[in-house]
């Protein structure tokens, strides 16, 4: 089982790229800007660069962590402690890996996977502050539907490059 920096590396960077697009005027950006007051004139103000910046940071945390749940050759590294190198080559750890090393390492279930975790774990978190925050259900479907685009892109690229 190999763990790919490059592919976490590209996964940071989709949440920009779907972000340039799905909050775009013509797509959903008129959407997300009238059910949160934000004006254009408001959103100049901003500091680009920690914006930008943060969500790289914060991006890269998302794919890192995403990687473990869409690639589950890593349950296995678990079980043994993480260091590959201090296991018996006996072992069933090792007996595991030659059988299952790839399965399920494609682009495809990893998107399956992304998507899962978007719907089922990102939404819920989104529509719960939302409700709270006394936000519509516009503003949830927006905001919970880039998550599902962005964390199935992710998902994709983390488990399907190897």
């Amino acid at each position: 089982m190999d763990f790919n920096f490059y592919a976490i590396l590209a996964a940071t960077l989709v949440s920009l790229v779907v972000g340039f697009i799905w909050y775009n005027p013509k797509v959903f950006g008129t959407i997300w800007m009238n059910e949160t007051g934000m004006t254009e004139e408001k959103a100049q103000q901003g500091n680009m660069i920690k914006i930008f910046g943060l969500t790289i940071v914060y991006s890269f945390l998302i794919s890192f962590m995403l990687s473990g749940m869409v690639i589950h050759q890593f349950g296995a590294m678990g079980m043994i402690g993480g260091d590959p190198s201090k296991i018996d080559p006996a072992s069933s750890y090792f007996a595991f890996m030659t059988e299952y090393g790839d399965a399920f390492r494609s682009f495809q279930h990893g998107a399956l996977h992304g998507f899962i975790t978007g719907l089922l774990f990102v939404m819920p978190i989104t529509a719960i502050n939302s409700l709270f925050e006394q936000k519509s259900w516009k503003y949830i479907l927006v905001t919970s539907g880039f998550w599902m685009v962005t964390l199935t892109i992710m998902g994709a690229i983390i488990c399907g490059w190897k």
